[in-house]
């Protein structure tokens, strides 16, 4: 029997991601949106295309949360996006109440899925969701680190001329300008980067990571980043799915690890069946551990603008 996953938000971030689970034929997909015929619209369209590419997945476009029922994996993609000029920050209470609304929806037809927030500001969202849901925390992760580790590795990448698989990298913290990308503990094919890119050059590399979602915003005009978001929720699906138990940097709660109480907080976990099955704590420099503390406040102050 095939794995149900529902995503919730029918616009490019979730209409991407709903073709690349299509194309990976392990699931079912519903794509939800709130406007009429616009998410039947596009899931026909993906349909379509199975006979082409080869795959058997069903995709259901719909405007009722009844058709998302006994999902597996639900990702919530909707809210309003982050238009130029404005932070993740200045989302929080414009998303407040929607969240609010497709969690308590999720949590009434898909009491046993697992949630995967991508709408920003993600970390609040995430721990907005997990409050609202009642779910247990293994349940609830957010997406962010993902994405932002793939950007700092696409950077590296270009800066010696090296194939993105050979970087490997982790970014901590929140999904916004206060994210710690792990610099030290970045290589190239095992080599440190710091033997291949001068200081100076690497913390240039640092602050464009910070400001990834931002420089695209700005270039779009009208718009925020979808390709790779949709690529980065698409790698968190796969190890959930299939099981395959891959150590990625995932906003999950914490409850004392890394310091931090009671907070979604991006760091490296083990995703699998289950869900969150391992936090992996690692050993942080006094310099990068006050970085981390500092998102952590940042994610904290969202979190006391919800009053949850």
């Amino acid at each position: 029997m095939r794995s149900k996953i529902s995503v919730i938000g029918a616009g490019f971030v979730g209409s991407t991601l709903v073709q690349r689970l299509a194309e990976r034929d392990y699931a079912d997909v519903v794509m939800f949106d709130i406007v009429p015929n616009m998410p039947q619209g596009k899931a026909l369209d993906i349909l379509e295309a199975g006979p082409v590419l080869g795959h058997d997945s069903q995709v259901i476009g719909t405007n009722d949360y009844q058709d998302t029922a006994n999902s597996d994996i639900v990702v919530v993609t909707s809210g309003f996006p982050r238009k130029p000029g404005m932070t993740r920050d200045d989302l929080v209470k414009k998303n407040q109440e929607i969240i609010t609304q497709v969690t308590e929806q999720v949590a009434k037809h898909s009491p046993n899925s697992i949630i995967i927030m991508v709408t920003n500001p993600m970390d609040a969202m995430a721990q907005l969701s997990l409050h609202v849901s009642g779910f247990p925390r293994e349940r609830v992760i957010g997406q962010g680190g993902v994405l932002d580790t793939a950007r700092f590795r696409t950077f590296i990448a270009q800066e010696v001329g090296a194939s993105v698989r050979d970087v490997q990298a982790y970014v901590l913290g929140g999904h916004g300008d206060t994210m710690v990308p792990l610099s030290r503990m970045c290589t190239v094919a095992g080599i440190p980067i710091s033997q291949l890119i001068p200081a100076d050059r690497i913390e240039q590399i640092v602050q464009r990571t910070r400001d990834g979602g931002a420089e695209i915003v700005k270039l779009l005009g009208n718009g925020s980043a979808y390709f790779a978001p949709s690529a980065s929720v698409l790698q968190m699906v796969d190890s959930i799915i299939l099981d395959k138990k891959m150590v990625m940097p995932c906003a999950v709660y914490l409850q004392g690890e890394y310091g931090i109480h009671n907070l979604f907080v991006g760091v490296p976990v083990k995703l699998g069946a289950k869900g969150l099955e391992q936090i992996v704590e690692i050993e942080l420099s006094e310099s990068e551990r006050s970085q981390l503390r500092k998102s952590a406040d940042a994610v904290q102050e969202l979190v006391t603008v919800m009053g949850i």
